[in-house]
């Protein structure tokens, strides 16, 4: 589903912008992550009371002061601070150019934010003894396979909401974009090259996909209605849900935008059901102010044990290899040697973009969620409010930092990409030496098809995908993808080789695989 975030730190440390994109290095470089940590919950000094009052009072104006420089439609923002709800707020509209005004019970797409939602699902279910967080994937999905035969043997839970599997980065996201099933995508992960087990962490949300619908197949039912009744319904998250249907129906629901120019409209409806476990959740922050007192009484809800607190802290404790991901929780520090943190981000390029930061030892969290493709918004707000609450200051320009870093992620992909089309190009063959079906076993069928007004299409997926091809030079042609992972404004290159029936398409090429044969 989507494409994701990330963040890095020395001094400053923020949430892992992760569903939508690979691009960690570049929030590494801008110094977003923190230093990797182990939880554990000692709460500061009741001075830190007055600070996190007077950090929340601020909120509604840093929340209007972006709308303002942004033009984002809508956003909510929920505080909790020693199991109170100091703060839950809406503002803006839940779709631009309507009057409905977002409040703190509009729902929104979690995107990625649902990782660690759903991690706390795996943890309840370990302290059940479902399963164990190094339970083997083999017990629970035995039909699944990666590349590397022991790899699969080895592969466990925590392997893959740790992102250690070995899997390239957001592996399968391109083939649950084409309309592929679930199984289907997920079966065509075994022909993806690996890359050291355990030694690299490469996001995807096929990993936490995988161990959901595991765990729940183990107890005979699905994701989403695991989910609701051994998390949601327990801490009256009464709106929230991890199907897409659900989401769909509410009518107090925001939707989501893009940009357009210099101004936002409603993108494309986005189904992340295939992905649920990984980004398919929807709430409000009324509802995940609930989450976050949970999380932050490790585990408690209401005088009892609901979730118990090893597994959780495991969670919440640094397993990837370079020490900043827990099991569906961003782990780190606000600020260098500052108090320890848990966080996440998320965001679908359709109009999705959520933050959350929780801080054990102040006892304080924070959620943000938009209604907007993600710009840097909710992650700013975040770590504005917890530089108030820590360091009784703004330590650093967070939304100039975000944004800069997070531009590139809805930066237009392609060689071609800005370039002029070439003034003489070399003439192509006969059209028809181009039309057919080019196939390859990640992929599926590629369908080169004469269009009504004698030009060509290219159809992707299953149930096709159409778009026009222009030519450019020679046997070389281009289309302009749309889909959640690709941004807008993006060229893909389409080189055909009609001598030995090859087609190379340049968007589907990162992983070795974009070569598809004539059938």
């Amino acid at each position: 589903m989507t494409k994701k975030f990330r963040h890095t730190g020395s001094s400053p440390s923020a949430p892992v912008v992760e569903h939508l994109l690979g691009r960690r290095t570049l929030l590494q470089r801008a110094g977003f992550l923190g230093v990797g940590m182990s939880l554990g919950v000692g709460l500061a000094s009741c001075d830190s009371d007055g600070a996190t009052v007077s950090a929340a009072a601020q909120l509604p104006d840093m929340a209007r002061d972006l709308m303002k420089k942004t033009g984002i439609p809508g956003l909510a923002i929920a505080v909790v601070h020693r199991g109170e709800t100091l703060l839950a707020e809406g503002y803006g509209v839940r779709r631009a150019g309507h009057s409905e005004a977002v409040n703190a019970d509009t729902v929104f797409q979690l995107a990625s934010v649902s990782k660690p939602l759903g991690a706390t699902v795996m943890a309840r279910q370990v302290g059940e003894g479902t399963l164990g967080w190094n339970t083997r994937m083999r017990e629970l999905l035995p039909w699944f396979e990666l590349s590397n035969a022991e790899t699969t043997e080895q592969l466990t839970v925590a392997d893959l909401y740790s992102h250690r599997s070995g899997l390239p980065d957001h592996a399968g996201d391109d083939l649950e974009e084409m309309g592929w099933p679930q199984r289907e995508e997920l079966e065509r992960l075994r022909l993806l090259p690996l890359l050291p087990f355990r030694q690299r962490n490469k996001y995807t949300n096929a990993g936490p996909t995988l161990a959901g619908i595991g765990v729940a197949g183990r107890l005979n039912t699905d994701w989403a209605t695991l989910s609701q009744t051994t998390l949601y319904a327990p801490l009256g998250m009464t709106r929230t849900t991890s199907r897409y249907e659900e989401f769909a129906a509410q009518s107090n629901r925001a939707v989501g935008h893009v940009r357009d120019g210099d101004g936002w409209v409603p993108g494309a409806p986005r189904n992340a059901d295939p992905q649920s476990p990984a980004g398919g959740a929807s709430s409000s922050v009324r509802d995940m102010a609930n989450w976050l007192k949970l999380l932050l009484a490790e585990g408690r809800w209401q005088g009892r044990a609901l979730v118990s607190a090893a597994p959780l802290q495991a969670a919440m404790s640094p397993h990837s290899s370079d020490g900043e991901y827990g099991y569906g929780f961003n782990v780190g520090t606000v600020g260098a040697g500052g108090p320890r943190m848990a966080s996440h981000s998320g965001g679908f390029q359709l109009g999705a973009a959520t933050c959350f930061m929780v801080v054990p030892e102040y006892d304080v969290g924070i959620i943000v969620l938009t209604n907007s493709s993600p710009i840097g918004v909710p992650e700013a707000i975040c770590r504005q409010f917890l530089d108030l609450v820590v360091e009784g200051r703004q330590t650093a320009d967070w939304w100039a930092r975000y944004s800069q870093a997070l531009a590139d992620f809805s930066a237009p992909v392609g060689s071609l990409v800005g370039q002029s089309p070439p003034t003489n190009p070399v003439p192509p063959r006969s059209l028809e030496r181009y039309v057919g079906s080019y196939q390859n076993d990640y992929f599926g069928t590629f369908k080169v098809e004469r269009t009504p007004s004698g030009g060509l299409s290219i159809a992707l997926g299953p149930i096709p995908q159409r778009y026009p091809m222009g030519h450019w030079s020679g046997d070389d042609f281009v289309y302009y993808p749309s889909s959640e992972s690709i941004p807008p404004g993006s060229v893909s290159l389409l080189r055909f080789n009609p001598d030995v029936g090859s087609l190379w398409v340049e968007v589907y090429s990162s992983n070795g695989l974009g070569t598809l044969m004539r059938v």
